[in-house]
């Protein structure tokens, strides 16, 4: 089942189908290594039945290969495929990976399969009715990051207009409200069951007049990782085809879909007029009741908790609305709890309605009150151009609230603030704490700054002169700190390699933009070598297809290009001799690997059974990532818990492939840290 590298047996590389073969097999016929299997067995269903559904299902997938070559010189309709898609894959692997649940569930496959049929129909005839349609539609778009196809469910409500060329003729189409419905976790939920359901039922609430938006948040990770990019991008897709208005957007959920809330309402807090989160976790240790500090996880895993824990980013709340709910007796009360003492620390109070004797779930009268709530709040919008901010980030990946973006930290891990506030039209005051890099930004219409004079910022009690308001009305200025003094610069770009935005670590991060999986051609320098990143590159593959619900792009390191380096985030298996762009790289990463030692720093391992897994910008396109021997990193072991899905790997560690496993990766991890600022190498030991 795995390809086996022998030196001085073979003499050749094997051919890189038979890693595709062992990763097809491993997938289809071994569980990922875990406390339980996610997802798990599903039933047996009738032989006669699977061979029905794979003939149909197959001759869908030709339909849709015959499609985008009819559609290729019409790209409004061209762009409507993955609509027909979702229902083929929802089938697709329910057969191919035995994930029927239920018995129902081949009339359910059948149904869909008829369902992505009559689309195909209408889309060859030029038509896609269900892109007007009102009540309940599912929808479906590529991702950037897999190139995967994903679904997402829609409420459209009635007043929507259904025929698009009388709407045109009426003028702009009026903006609707759009709710976001994170839903909780069901380890039974695949495509299959979530199109179904997502054609059977409006959800906890559908409000009057507003759209509600299901995304299906990559199955069951608390919308964190690709789980987060998926609500980015389905958001962004529902955008791109109706009427939404940006300022009456609200964003709830419930248990896992809770967590996920309070995870989104506050990284990205400057997006919502309201967060209504039920129920949940707000952060790791308190959940998972985890000792901090020694007696605790290692210390690089402490630390990254700050990237996902809500109550460290509490303060981002403060211009935005929040609303939670919580059963009474509801053990998962505990994250409004935590939620309303973290908020309580920044000078903000939480309205939190508490549903009398009630357990996990929502109490009818309470449910009621909650709902009014929120659409009042929706009903007067956020206020898209709030004359004082506050961001308060551990992370480069969360760096924007509104009209402030911090482009450079002085320490990732460590907490930042930032305290903005336009004091009049020429004055604009910053306080920062752990900030080296500032842009501010006022946009066109919006910027309440004087055209006729050059504002004033001050920084930490410094007084600058920065530019001009633009004669379109727009602004923008960049400030940068050195030595303690703060200065306008016209460019970040210096020249020098830092941490910035999307290109600050750790492993993980890497998953949550386009990414190739890049396999090696040749031998390694030692067997055991070449097993091991053989079997975890295959078990990364599978588990990703388990977890993230995509087939990756395996290519061999002869096939990548220098198109597809500057295109995505390069994974990358093998070592110097074994992986031709390893080979390239190598003596341009700040961790030296050779045939006998893998050298961090003045500490060395000996090579024939240690490697080092790390992330760090592509020296040869640096604006993009590559990693090397590592999958997303929650995948060893995988908790039945989505608090514990967190990274469990910093920037870089060294793994003894002998040892015993260890959370985040097959091996034992003998060395591990964080690369600094100017992703230096910095002796932190694990």
């Amino acid at each position: 089942m795995e390809r086996r590298q022998r030196r001085g047996f073979l003499g050749l590389a094997l051919m890189f189908a038979s890693l595709r073969i062992a990763v097809a097999s491993r997938m289809a016929a071994e569980p990922a290594t875990s406390e339980r299997a996610v997802p798990p067995p599903g039933i047996r269903i009738p032989d006669q039945a699977r061979k029905e559904l794979e003939a149909d299902a197959q001759s869908l997938a030709q339909e849709i290969d015959s499609l985008r070559v009819a559609l290729k010189e019409r790209l409004d309709k061209l762009e409507l495929l993955p609509d027909v898609q979702i229902f083929h894959k929802a089938v697709d692997w329910a057969v191919r990976y035995d994930e029927f649940y239920r018995s129902n569930e081949v009339r359910i496959a059948r149904a869909l399969l008829l369902q992505g049929k009559e689309r195909a129909a209408q889309l060859r005839n030029g038509e896609a009715p269900w892109t007007s349609a009102t009540g309940l539609v599912v929808r479906g778009y590529v991702s950037r990051v897999d190139g995967s196809v994903q679904p997402y469910g829609l409420v459209v409500p009635a007043s929507f207009a259904r025929d698009p060329e009388k709407a045109s003729k009426a003028g702009p189409p009026v903006e609707h409200r759009l709710d976001i419905w994170l839903h909780g976790r069901d380890d039974h939920l695949t495509e299959l069951k979530f199109i179904s359901d997502g054609q059977r039922s409006s959800g906890e609430f559908a409000p009057t007049n507003a759209l509600v938006l299901h995304p299906y948040g990559r199955y069951c990770n608390a919308f964190k990782f690709a789980g987060e990019t998926d609500v980015v991008e389905a958001l962004d897709h529902v955008k791109k085809h109706y009427p939404i208005d940006r300022n009456r957007v609200a964003i709830r959920g419930f248990s896992m879909g809770g967590a996920g809330c309070w995870h989104l309402g506050t990284h990205h807090a400057s997006e919502w007029a309201v967060v209504a989160p039920g129920a949940g976790f707000a952060n790791t240790a308190d959940y998972l009741k985890l000792s901090r500090g020694q007696g605790g996880p290692p210390r690089y895993e402490q630390k990254l908790w700050h990237l996902y824990d809500s109550t460290d980013h509490a303060l981002n709340l403060f211009n935005t609305s929040v609303i939670a709910y919580s059963g009474e007796i509801d053990k998962q009360k505990a994250a409004a709890n935590a939620m309303a003492a973290a908020m309580k620390s920044e000078g903000m109070d939480l309205l939190h309605l508490i549903g009398p004797g009630t357990e996990h779930k929502y109490e009818p009268e309470t449910k009621k009150e909650l709902a009014r709530r929120v659409d009042e709040v929706v009903a007067r919008g956020r206020n898209p151009m709030p004359l004082r901010i506050r961001l308060s980030t551990w992370s480069l990946r969360y760096n924007e609230m509104f009209w402030v973006a911090a482009e450079e930290l002085e320490n990732h891990w460590e907490q930042a603030q930032v305290d903005a506030e336009i004091l009049n039209p020429h004055t604009v005051r910053i306080r920062a704490r752990n900030v080296a890099g500032l842009t501010l930004s006022l946009p066109a219409g919006r910027c309440p700054l004087d055209t006729t004079l050059r504002p004033e910022v001050q920084v930490n009690g410094q007084i600058l002169e920065a530019p001009r308001v633009q004669p379109d009305g727009s602004w923008k200025a960049r400030l940068m700190e050195r030595g303690g003094r703060w200065t306008v610069v016209h460019s970040f770009e210096d020249g020098v390699l830092r941490k910035r935005h999307a290109l600050q670590g750790p492993v993980d991060d890497a998953f949550m933009d386009s990414f190739l999986m890049v396999a090696p051609s040749g031998l390694a320098w030692t067997e055991s070598i070449g097993r091991w990143t053989t079997n975890e590159m295959s078990k990364a593959v599978a588990e990703w297809r388990n977890q993230f619900r995509g087939e990756l792009q395996v290519k061999s390191d002869s096939e990548v290009t220098d198109a597809d380096a500057a295109a995505n985030n390069l994974i990358l298996w093998g070592d110097p001799h074994s992986n031709k762009w390893i080979g390239r790289i190598a003596d341009k990463l700040r961790i030296a690997w050779d045939a006998n030692t893998v050298r961090v720093g003045k500490m060395s391992f000996d090579s024939t059974h240690h490697l080092p897994v790390l992330i760090y910008p592509n020296p040869l396109h640096p604006k993009r990532y590559v990693v090397l021997n590592s999958g997303f990193t929650f995948a060893h072991p995988r908790s039945s818990s989505n608090a514990d899905q967190t990274p469990k790997l910093p920037d870089y560690a060294v793994v003894d492939i002998d040892g015993p496993p260890a959370v985040g990766v097959n091996g034992e991890v003998v060395e591990a840290g964080f690369f600094d600022e100017q992703w230096r190498l910095t002796v932190e030991s694990k």
